[in-house]
């Protein structure tokens, strides 16, 4: 119970660690410039500069709606995470910007201002997800419309409302430089987030064998909505036959499941592969 606690303060401390992060890179390089990498926080941009809305409010009333709709329509596995990612992430842009007052523009520069704002965004985004936690955002808002679009995978949903926020900002400056340069931003901050989260890859394959692996397969299709495939295996020592399961999670699931699978089963033996590429149900669509 001790250690539950102790591992729940440290995820909590990541996420508030990636939020404030995420802030910097907002407040003092890309908000500055109009640079809006996609996102509730490019919306966020893109309304400040169109009626002068502040960022940490459109962020509070977008995310609010998402994430209670996301409870409803998906169930509560977004949880008090999202929640609190949510709210750290309003306060901390507020904060900054009370603290700094009319002087948080580092750089003019757009290019160094996109570079820089999209390294330090996608680096807290990627404490965010090896946290445990979810921005909500465009990823919320993905799941929730691949329900009404099925046809559309949440990867593709996610890639359209960002490009919108991306065109958009170039429209309310009338400059379409700030669009190409908010797609560097987009680039970099996703490049990054991998990168904190599981290296340069952006899928992971996990073997997992356990004497307990109905309830974690269980588990797992439940919390995490991934399927799970159960491989026969003997061990070659003992002759004992034992399930090997085999599952596929994206950037933001790798830390979840590795705390799953620990949660159930302490002693459970998990190998994890780099996959460069998956096609199928839930990832990239086969090309026919």
């Amino acid at each position: 119970m001790k250690n539950k606690k102790y591992s729940t303060f440290i995820e909590y401390v990541g996420i508030t660690v990636g939020c404030a992060l995420m802030a910097v890179g907002i407040v003092f390089f890309l908000q500055p410039n109009t640079i809006a990498p996609g996102g509730v926080t490019g919306i966020g941009v893109v309304v400040q500069k169109l009626i002068g809305v502040p960022i940490d409010v459109t962020n509070l009333v977008i995310n609010i709606p998402l994430f209670i709709s996301g409870v409803i329509l998906l169930g509560g596995a977004f949880g008090m995470k999202t929640a609190y990612a949510t709210v750290m992430l309003s306060g901390f842009i507020r904060f900054f910007i009370i603290m700094s007052g009319d002087s948080h523009v580092v750089t003019n520069d757009l290019l160094l201002s996109a570079i820089y704002g999209g390294v330090i965004m996608g680096a807290g985004i990627g404490l965010v997800f090896r946290s445990g936690g979810t921005t909500g955002g465009t990823d919320l808002a993905g799941a929730i419309l691949n329900k009404y679009f099925p046809n559309l995978s949440i990867a593709k949903l996610m890639m359209i409302l960002d490009l919108m926020v991306v065109v958009a900002a170039g429209l309310v400056v009338k400059n379409v430089e700030i669009s190409l340069y908010s797609i560097i931003a987009l680039y970099i901050l996703v490049q990054m987030a991998d990168f904190i989260v599981e290296g340069l890859s952006y899928s992971k394959a996990f073997y997992i064998i356990s004497n307990h692996s109905d309830k974690i397969g269980k588990k797992i299709n439940s919390e995490l909505d991934r399927g799970v495939t159960a491989l026969q295996g003997r061990g070659f020592y003992t002759g004992a036959e034992k399930d090997v399961l085999l599952c596929v999670v994206n950037r933001a699931q790798v830390a979840k499941l590795k705390k799953l699978v620990y949660e159930i089963d302490e002693k459970a033996f998990i190998m994890v592969t780099t996959i460069h590429e998956v096609l199928g149900e839930g990832f990239k669509e086969v090309k026919k």
